[in-house]
């Protein structure tokens, strides 16, 4: 039996082409002069401490918050998920000190990250969710429901910025609306999937729109290693204190100093806008070439169901006209052209682009996708590939269409609270006990604290599929023992 890195090592040989995280893309150009294992230290003289930085980390940190435009950046080594989580304490913080409010409130988007259900756990907050708004043809839910950012006793509002397939809300309108209505209302982001919007070919991040804190996963789509990510604040409603307070509750208190290299390194990779415009051409042709026979999400979608905008390099590929199943067309792609994606449900394929890519690369993509026609005439029904006509097997598909469970406790309530495993088939009216998300992407179909319907539990009783947050290879479930 092979142990990890002996899979790692057949998995290299492959040569496959990443349409996937992380953004450097395997190439050794962004990691000269980076030696491992010599370099895998810690705290020593001259290198400086992340937590208590008054050295070069100090230094580097303030030179990405120079390039972001910034006050405040902070490198973190525990993923993007430390940062959402980091964010939401914080804010409960802050709350806790202006209003002393100890159930305080936050408006989060209902497709938000599984990091951000368990960024509700640490805090404590209780959220108010914004639903979504689905894309008919792709069955994925691309926009946003309208916000009401003065909602009472709401401390902030946390939205993510791109969503994982690349549609944008109108950010803009709503800082503007909390500017005019509510101006102590703080806006978090999660712009995990936009570091990279650091020049006009891309949409403005949100620091620039005017969000007080914004995270930025910077292996997805620049040159950090994976685990590399920052947080960063702008402006007078966020204490630096508490998030510092947060950070070091959260956060390793032994990084990786390779791992920080990265990030410094990362954000001068950034502002080389040259590596994005040859990737620009080369996607326009893509889509000039393919967007005649395949559904590719484009810029005639912005403006319709809640897509203010769009990030191209994010390629959704919906395979529903073809008739093939995206199981199948992922397989010939991987077989044929060697060509990895992001991720891909019953009908969608995404294909995420990061600053290793090449054009050569975004060519063999277009190639693949033209040869999708030729494989639709060679498949058969008997085959077990083609895509039925109503067929909705992956949950990824029907999260925003059902209803939103009814929530009866908040997720700190559940995770506390004491529970008992059953049977799936036997969960319904129950209270979870734990949130069960399809991954990728990682967003929750039920979250602790609400109660099973029936909806929920034909999906889970039917679908075999990835799954995080759901531990029973049984098909059990956690549930809340009620008094």
């Amino acid at each position: 039996m092979l142990h990890l890195s002996g899979k790692m090592l057949q998995y290299q040989k492959q040569g496959m082409i990443s349409f996937h995280t992380p953004g450097h893309k395997g190439k050794e150009e962004f990691f000269k002069d980076l030696h491992f294992p010599e370099q895998d230290l810690t705290e020593l003289p001259g290198l400086d401490m992340l937590h208590s930085p008054q050295g070069v980390i100090d230094e580097a940190q303030k030179r990405a918050a120079e390039v972001y435009q910034s006050d405040s950046s902070f490198f973190l080594v525990n993923g993007a998920t430390v940062g959402n989580q980091g964010m939401l304490m914080t804010l409960a913080s802050i709350g806790m000190q202006e209003v002393g409010l100890v159930q305080a409130k936050v408006l989060v988007e209902r497709q938000s990250h599984r990091s951000v259900m368990s960024g509700l756990v640490l805090s404590g907050l209780e959220p108010e969710y914004i639903p979504g708004i689905i894309h008919p043809e792709f069955r994925l839910p691309l926009g946003l429901m309208p916000v009401d950012v003065a909602m009472d006793e709401v401390l902030g509002i946390h939205l993510t910025y791109p969503s994982y397939y690349g549609s944008l809300p109108d950010l803009g309108k709503i800082i503007a609306q909390r500017d005019e209505k509510a101006p102590r209302k703080r806006i978090l982001v999660d712009q995990a999937h936009g570091a990279h919007y650091l020049n006009p070919l891309f949409p403005p991040g949100a620091l620039e729109l005017g969000a007080d804190m914004v995270l930025h996963s910077t292996h997805k789509t620049l040159s950090a290693l994976t685990q590399g990510a920052m947080l960063h604040v702008k402006g007078p409603r966020i204490t630096l204190s508490a998030v510092k307070r947060a950070l070091e509750l959260l956060q390793s208190s032994s990084p990786s100093y390779l791992l920080m290299a990265s990030l410094e390194r990362a954000v001068e990779y950034a502002l080389d806008s040259t590596r994005w415009e040859r990737l620009y051409e080369a996607v326009q042709e893509l889509h000039d070439c393919v967007g005649g026979s395949l559904r590719l999400l484009n810029p005639r979608d912005i403006g319709t169901y809640g897509i203010t905008q769009l990030d191209w390099s994010k390629i959704l590929v919906n395979t529903r006209e073809l008739g093939i199943s995206a199981q199948a067309c992922v397989e010939h792609l991987r077989k044929n052209y060697g060509i990895d994606p992001e991720l891909w449900d019953e009908e969608n394929i995404l294909f995420l682009l990061g600053i290793g890519n090449t054009p050569e690369e975004i060519k063999i993509l277009t190639e693949g996708l033209l040869s999708l026609e030729e494989l639709r005439k060679k498949i058969t029904l008997g085959e077990g590939c083609l895509l039925k006509q109503g067929q909705a097997e992956d949950p990824t598909l029907l999260i925003g269409e059902m209803p939103l469970p009814t929530r009866r406790l908040t997720p700190r309530q559940a995770y506390f609270a004491k529970k008992r495993q059953i049977p799936l088939r036997d969960s319904v009216g129950k209270i979870l006990g734990e949130s069960i998300s399809p991954y990728p992407p990682g967003i929750p179909l039920i979250v602790m604290g609400e109660e099973m319907n029936c909806d929920i539990l034909e999906l889970l009783t039917r679908h075999q599929g990835r799954w995080q947050g759901w531990e029973d290879s049984g098909r059990g479930v956690w549930v809340i023992e009620e008094v």
